[in-house]
């Protein structure tokens, strides 16, 4: 298996990507339930959430003594636990598995920090090509009146701080997050992503997103068996939040 050729395990990868403030959690929360909703197996994994190195990093973003080398070798770290634990096993099972970040986040933000481009896309050479993956496209503007509704302060690697781009919190978002809007448009053309206009209403969103899935998985018929909306499946699932979408 490759980043570069189709996969051939019996499950389906939906992947969703976008800067912060995109509204991608969003949009795969409902995904998950409508998918739940129809029957189907769904396993969740989120970026940098591997319990092999997530307190290695905490710490040392906490004390940013990060190089940007270092940076995107704890990133691939965790992903490649991640991989052999959470994507490709359930894969193998025939679920479909829900990525909310994948090897694409690393293209744009570690090249931004100053990794060169060939070296970081071979580093995740490994990785399981998507079977979908979607780009939230959003405007600087929104997505920092996004975070900012939703809490008190931007975080300090989240406005690319660590690069030293303004002293103001604000601005440094802006000015981080702008440099890695024009990464990630170099990978949405390299690797063939949908996008999807994150600026649009969530129910327009999320038709585009079930549309797009939808078609993925024509020929897909793997149903649970008897199971029952509150029953867990062998690996955790991501809790499906309330939603006025119709199945």
């Amino acid at each position: 298996m490759s980043l570069r050729e189709p996969h051939n395990l019996p499950g389906k990868l939906f992947v969703v990507e976008g800067i912060d403030g995109s509204g991608k959690s969003t949009q795969l929360q409902l995904l998950h339930g409508w998918l739940d909703s129809l029957g189907y197996p769904v396993f969740y994994t989120e970026w940098n959430s591997s319990a092999l190195v997530r307190e290695t990093t905490r710490k040392a973003k906490k004390k940013n003594i990060l190089t940007p080398t270092t940076f995107s070798l704890l990133h691939a770290t965790d992903f490649a636990d991640r991989l052999s634990y959470e994507v490709i096993p359930p894969l193998k099972a025939g679920m479909i598995v829900l990525a909310d970040r994948y090897v694409y986040t690393a293209f744009a933000r570690d090249v931004v920090r100053g990794v060169h481009p060939e070296w970081v896309r071979n580093l995740y050479a490994f990785a399981v090509r998507p079977d979908l993956a979607l780009y939230f496209r959003v405007p600087i503007d929104v997505s920092l009146e996004r975070l900012l509704s939703a809490r008190a302060k931007i975080k300090y690697h989240e406005a690319g701080m660590d690069l030293r781009l303004s002293d103001n919190l604000e601005e440094s978002f802006r000015l981080f997050q702008s440099r890695v809007l024009d990464e990630y448009e170099k990978v949405v053309a390299e690797f063939d992503m949908a996008t999807i206009d994150a600026a649009d209403p969530i129910d327009l969103q999320q038709e585009r997103v079930r549309a797009l899935v939808q078609a993925r998985l024509e020929g897909y018929t793997v149903r649970r068996r008897g199971a029952k909306r509150s029953s867990k499946p062998f690996w955790r699932t991501f809790p499906t939040p309330n939603s006025s979408l119709e199945p």
